[in-house]
């Protein structure tokens, strides 16, 4: 009985290091394309600007919404 278990230990084993290993390489080698896929340049956008173009900014910076909120609320009181 014993050797039985001798021999199909080490034959499990090795049958679930195989899968295991052939998991990962799958794992591996559809990353890589996948990175490949990515890296591919893609098309512009058309409402993108040009480069040298100016682009119209909002500042949403806390500081400037706290002094646009100080501005409103005086200039509310004044009138």
């Amino acid at each position: 009985m014993t050797t039985l278990i001798n021999v199909i230990a080490p034959l499990i084993y090795m049958v679930c290091f195989a899968v295991i290993l052939g998991g990962a390489f799958a794992l591996m080698t559809q990353n890589l394309r996948s990175s490949e896929r990515i890296a591919s340049p893609r098309r512009r956008h058309p409402e993108a600007p040009s480069p040298g173009e100016e682009v119209m900014m909002v500042d949403l910076s806390r500081e400037r919404l706290e002094q646009l909120y100080q501005q409103a609320s005086s200039a509310g009181q004044g009138a």
